[in-house]
């Protein structure tokens, strides 16, 4: 017990760990402890899924599997508190005896380790009602922890409305992309979605919060809806107009695979979650605004319209195919759906520096022109004039550099970082909004650029317009890569001259 000897010296508040820390609620968890002043130990099977998260550099980075329990000890050595965020559902069929076997391998390791709390958010629903097989494995998992003997403060939680919470996303997919919802009877139960910025004060409070310890505390938001409510709410504040029926007959296989299809919902994932529908999950208990006065959560409107605002590249949650590759090279087309937006970007290298590179990404468009695609974009933008566009135009606020504001051609500048980034908004008329993104960085001499375009869809239109381009932006991304590190060379050789 060193390591947590000396820490609380350094830390009095001592080291806190954080199981499944590159999750959802573990990556946001992580950066609000570390606001509130404690030394975080982040946990997870790979620590490199740490990398892409701005918080890694400023926690204790650990590699541990629940499921084995050997490699607990070095993970739990000196913890005060563990937040125990771990779930199997992603791994498929069975997944409720691996949650049950993990639970208990934490549970006495902490045990052994003298941890004195364990913080668990599992999921709402009545003991005595019919309980899915999602929801029944997140009780059984309470419990097991609680049997450790060490104190348990048990959140259960239904629908988390935020940007990447898999519950909401689903929600989110399927109004976006199907005008008429047809629904089994589920659709009429009722639920009592929360916020992922409630969920987290809860978390983050209950650790100075000794009255929680040993409770269970059941959290919502201030409305119970339906899901049918929460589909329509949506769409309303997306500006789309659906429409939700009832089957008479749609099983949770049949409804899981419908999800998969129409989603990039895995009907592994989606059908415990949908098999979960059926129960209602509603708050019974006022321990929370007992326990927590000074925590007034909020609706769900107002938590749609948060998550609605991670819609743009700089909120958009990191992702690993694009972000920890910067700085190497040749990398494939790359296409990925995350919280409602697609995301497309092709990386390659430059023998060029990233002052020349970005010099000649700055004096694109206008009279300087588009290294021979003008053709490309002209027929766009007419496509743009067909739909009410103001179409292609030919113009620059300044010839020769880029800065915050200006427009060229089909694009404003909404940010500039010298020599290393340039993002632009898109002008034409889009069924959505869209940005193209360029960053250079430094390697072997020379340099790479990340040429990445994000979109975020609104309803159906949005999706067959993107896919329909498909095909074409994976040419269109070769060739302008190809045009720049030409140019960038001539640029090169001409400083270097």
């Amino acid at each position: 017990m060193i390591v947590g000897e000396i820490m609380t010296i350094i830390n009095p508040k001592g080291i806190v760990l954080v199981t499944g820390a590159s999750g959802y609620i573990g990556s946001h968890l992580v950066p609000q402890l570390l606001k509130q002043g404690y030394t975080v130990r982040a946990m997870s099977r790979r620590c490199h899924n740490f990398d892409i998260y701005d918080w890694s550099k400023n926690v204790q980075a650990v590699e541990a599997d629940a499921l084995n329990p050997s490699s607990l000890k070095h993970a739990l050595e000196g913890v005060t508190f563990a937040y125990y965020l771990i779930h199997s559902m992603a791994a498929g069929k069975g997944f409720e005896e691996r949650d049950a076997i993990a639970a208990k391998n934490f549970a006495e390791a902490a045990k052994c380790a003298g941890v004195k709390r364990i913080i668990y958010l599992g999921g709402l629903g009545a003991e005595a009602a019919n309980l899915s097989a999602h929801l029944k494995s997140r009780h059984r998992v309470g419990r097991i922890l609680a049997e450790s003997g060490i104190a348990v403060t048990e959140f259960r939680a239904a629908i988390i409305v935020g940007a990447g919470s898999l519950s909401f996303e689903m929600i989110r997919y399927l109004t976006e992309r199907i005008p008429l919802l047809v629904c089994p009877k589920w659709v009429f139960t009722k639920v009592q979605p929360i916020s992922i910025r409630d969920v987290l004060k809860y978390l983050g409070a209950s650790i100075e919060n000794t009255k929680s310890s040993g409770r269970i505390i059941e959290i919502g938001g201030s409305d119970i809806l339906t899901y049918r409510d929460l589909m329509l709410i949506y769409a309303k504040l997306r500006g789309l107009k659906r429409f939700v029926i009832r089957a008479a007959v749609l099983t949770p296989r049949l409804s899981s695979y419908w999800v998969h299809l129409v989603t990039p919902i895995p009907s592994s994932m989606a059908k415990p979650l949908i098999e979960g529908l059926k129960n209602e999950v509603t708050v019974k208990s006022k321990a929370a605004a007992e326990l927590f006065e000074d925590i007034s959560p909020e609706n769900y409107e107002s938590s749609v319209i948060s998550a609605l605002q991670n819609m743009h590249p700089y909120k958009v949650s990191p992702y690993k195919p694009i972000q920890s590759h910067t700085g190497h090279v040749h990398l494939p087309h790359l296409c990925i759906q995350k919280e409602g937006m697609i995301i497309e970007s092709k990386i390659s290298a430059m023998k060029a520096k990233p002052e020349s590179v970005f010099g000649v990404l700055e004096r694109m468009g206008g009279e300087n022109g588009w290294w021979g695609l003008e053709c490309v974009w002209r027929l766009r933008g007419l496509m743009d004039r067909v739909f009410g566009g103001e179409g292609f135009v030919s113009y620059r606020s300044n010839k020769h550099k880029a800065a915050v504001g200006d427009r060229i051609d089909f694009y404003d500048v909404e940010n500039m970082i010298p020599f290393r980034e340039l993002l632009l908004r898109v002008r034409f008329k889009l069924p959505g909004k869209g940005w193209m993104r360029l960053q250079t960085a430094r390697h072997d001499g020379g340099s790479t650029l990340a040429l990445t375009v994000f979109f975020a869809p609104k309803g159906l239109l949005g999706i067959l317009y993107w896919y329909s381009l498909l095909g074409f932006h994976r040419w269109i991304f070769k060739i302008m890569l190809k045009k720049i590190s030409m140019e960038s060379e001539k640029v090169n050789t001409d400083i270097q001259v």
